[in-house]
């Protein structure tokens, strides 16, 4: 299997290759970013191994998606904007490359052959409230229309939508765990938030089974606990101050429109503790 990797430098893609290398799963893993830098470390970090192939190169430029996905198989769309208030303030921004970006994505696998396309989507785009979350609401649609424009037994495509992934790059956990070792309070905006828990390993195995098993054209969701943040900071042992949720933030996030976070199956602070030490 050939594979494509959008955003592979970033915390699950490098979660998703670790897997296939251990695995043997791939005989060739095409890392697609924009940062030189991080595919200089994540190199290094993968001791340049030969199944690995380094593009630099965005999702707006879809001349150079389309020759980064020349002979891939199958291709994971990871790259996004992701954080809430950096959507907010660059909307263009934002737009271009979670929506024309995931449009330029559909349109070079369609062109180069690839047989199957998963899209990493976020529990934010089920009833969104914020531009980061309607971004990734158009971004589904476009994945799951997007069959309607390849040929009959043409490229498949599939949408995998979770939570933030737990000690993700600027989540929670890692931002706490810093101003914690830096002796500062930690912001909490509402302990009685909740949020989905989800681990990379969970994250990478769920992803891989989109691309391997799951129905094409429709949205695939799993089944997660949830967390209240008070627990989480009961957990960590951090020191934390009040603030407000942010614009478009909500208090409890949902999946499928139905069961959202506060009525999850809820862990508690000592099944919170033990998972920490799990994360990577």
């Amino acid at each position: 299997m050939k594979i494509l990797v959008t955003g592979g430098t970033g915390y699950f893609g490098k979660g998703f290759v670790k897997k296939l290398l251990d695995e043997n799963l791939a005989e060739r893993i095409c890392i697609y970013s924009r940062g030189e830098f991080a595919q200089h470390k994540m190199r290094e970090e993968f001791n340049d191994d030969s199944r690995l192939r380094w593009f630099i190169g965005d999702v707006r430029d879809q001349d150079r998606l389309r020759r980064a996905m020349s002979g891939c198989n199958l291709v994971i769309h990871a790259a996004a904007l992701k954080r809430v208030e950096v959507c907010t303030y660059n909307v263009l921004e934002c737009i271009a490359t979670n929506v024309y970006g995931t449009e330029n994505v559909v349109k070079a696998a369609i062109d180069s052959g690839v047989k199957r396309a998963v899209l990493l989507s976020t529990d934010k785009a089920m009833a969104p409230t914020n531009v980061y979350g309607f971004s990734k609401a158009i971004a589904e649609h476009i994945f799951l229309n997007a069959a309607s424009y390849s040929r009959a037994g043409g490229t498949e495509f599939v949408v995998t939508r979770f939570g933030n992934v737990a000690n993700s790059t600027g989540s929670i956990i890692p931002v706490w765990a810093k101003r914690k070792s830096d002796g500062l309070i930690c912001e909490m905006r509402d302990p009685d938030v909740t949020r989905f828990w989800m681990t990379r390993n969970e994250a990478v195995a769920f992803v891989f089974a989109a691309a391997t098993e799951f129905e094409v054209s429709r949205v695939h969701i799993p089944e997660l606990p949830a967390y209240r943040l008070q627990d989480l900071a009961n957990a960590m042992e951090v020191e934390t101050k009040l603030t407000e949720l942010l614009p478009g933030e909500k208090k409890h996030e949902t999946m499928d429109g139905v069961t959202d976070s506060s009525h999850a199956r809820r862990m508690s602070v000592d099944e919170l503790r033990e998972a920490l030490q799990h994360v990577d």
